[in-house]
């Protein structure tokens, strides 16, 4: 409420009995109340700024409509005021404050009308005490949910925010405003981890349909046999362990968004399907023989190239056609390292608030680190270094808290000579070894050497090594290489 423990009412009528009698009656359950004898009074404390939870408005204003007032509150920004009604919305007008109407003389008509307003309920003279009691209750209560609703709102919209002031996140927020009204279809690019999911929500938050939901598909995750299953449906007995009929997500997004994240590793089953609700809005569920129909925007990521993999076959030509309408590039972090301080600073207050610490601030040194590393996991690494300063630090981040591979302390072993099995390679060892084993001894050294440089950082110590990640964690199993406690 506007206020922590009693609510704000007005009451607006041109009685002065009326008035009296229900600020008593409201007074003696704790409210605030206000009092306006027309609807000039009423807009003008509404135009001063006070705030109100509740509003009882009677019917008849003397020469004035009540519900021409009502029409004036419920008007949002924007909302066109037809000539005749009351004078244009005063500035802090809030169009949800619950309105009820009270009337000794109303007819059906005016109940109905009031109602399509956006009146909350309707209550006739002699007014009874314990049913305005009730409904200011249940009035209050609705406005208190819907505070929280939209404060929950807020909160969801922060954690996607695109944050950044950089050229180039000027550049894309300029596409997403210019896309987002649209419904084309946009494929969004980009290394992993650089927010292409910020992206797609942007596109979905300022869009027509953005009061219909929003649906993920993570086509990575999704085994091969079950893709389909996911994006389709199936009928019941379309497959072993289908004991029901089951939506797919396409029918879940009707009438919102559909975000197929990682869409270069759907299988070419699938792409086949997809490309025909691309076409015709049509599909079929697993196993069934009805064509059904959705209407949802289709937001489509990847972080592979789809050009080669057209070239390559493995990926249809004319589904990237289809999906490549809009192109959006998701612009790496090293691209755009002015905006790691913002940033930083955001993740720090998220991790706090989440750990239920005190904010802690960080040093400047420990910023410019951040600056100058050139973060291959893009803002998702970033994110996950700052959870871990936040959490082993004391009241303050400094430079101690980073990891050896952003300037901070190196662990003992780092300074080691390079060891295999816990002791310095001794070449007399392997007298009578092939060159294979001594080579093998000498990799996993360098290699362990390495990781607790990089303190296991596994993307960072792959890209020093020189070859991809997957390549790493295989010669870490083939080697038998852990990080010790």
């Amino acid at each position: 409420m506007s206020s922590e423990t009693r609510p704000r009412v007005l009451i607006v009528d041109d009685e002065k009995n009326i008035r009296r009698t229900l600020r008593m009656v409201l007074e003696s359950e704790g409210h605030d109340v206000e009092e306006a004898a027309d609807a000039a009074q009423a807009q003008a404390l509404l135009a001063q700024g006070a705030a109100m939870d509740l509003v009882l408005l009677d019917v008849k204003l003397g020469e004035d409509n009540g519900l021409d007032l009502l029409r004036v509150i419920k008007a949002r920004g924007g909302d066109a005021v037809s000539p005749g009604d009351a004078a244009s919305p005063p500035p802090s007008t809030d169009p949800d404050v619950p309105v009820v109407m009270i009337s000794g003389h109303a007819t059906v008509e005016d109940a109905v009308q009031a109602t399509r307003l956006g009146a909350f309920d309707f209550l006739e003279k002699p007014l009874d005490r314990n049913r305005v009691l009730v409904t200011a209750r249940n009035a209050l209560e609705r406005r208190r949910m819907a505070r929280e609703v939209t404060q929950l709102r807020k909160a969801v919209d922060a954690r996607w925010e695109l944050l950044g002031a950089s050229p180039v996140m000027q550049e894309l927020r300029r596409q997403i405003a210019k896309v987002a009204p649209t419904r084309s279809r946009v494929l969004i690019t980009g290394e992993s981890g650089t927010g292409k999911e910020l992206i797609a929500r942007a596109l979905h938050r300022n869009s027509s349909v953005a009061g219909g939901p929003f649906v993920k598909v993570n086509c990575a995750a999704i085994p091969p046999e079950l893709i389909e299953s996911e994006l389709f449906g199936h009928e019941r007995g379309a497959f072993t362990g289908a004991t029901s009929k089951k939506r797919g997500l396409f029918e879940v997004a009707d009438g919102g968004t559909i975000f197929l994240d990682e869409i270069g590793d759907m299988a070419q089953p699938a792409q086949a399907k997809v490309l025909r609700i691309l076409q015709t809005g049509e599909f079929s569920r697993v196993g069934g023989e009805q064509s059904l129909r959705t209407d949802c925007r289709v937001v489509a990521a990847t972080n592979r190239d789809l050009e080669q993999m057209v070239a390559e076959g493995t990926f249809r030509e004319d589904l990237y056609f289809r999906l490549n309408v809009v192109p959006i590039r998701s612009p790496a972090l090293r691209e755009r390292a002015e905006d790691i301080p913002l940033l930083c600073e955001s993740f720090v207050r998220e991790c706090c608030g989440e750990n239920g610490f005190a904010y802690k601030p960080v040093d400047d040194i420990v910023v410019t680190r951040l600056q100058s590393y050139d973060w291959p996991g893009n803002v998702r690494e970033l994110r996950n270094v700052v959870e871990r300063l936040v959490i082993m630090s004391d009241d303050t981040i400094t430079e101690r808290d980073l990891p050896p591979y952003l300037g901070g302390p190196r662990p003992p072993s780092a300074t080691r000579p390079i060891e295999a099995s816990g002791s310095a390679i001794d070449l007399a060892q392997y007298s009578d070894k092939s060159l294979r084993e001594l080579r093998e001894a000498a990799e996993a050294a360098f290699i362990r050497y390495k990781l607790d440089e990089l303190d296991w950082n596994i993307s960072r110590t792959a890209q020093v090594l020189g070859i991809e990640r997957t390549n790493l964690h295989k010669k870490l199993r083939a080697l038998g290489i852990k990080r010790e406690p």
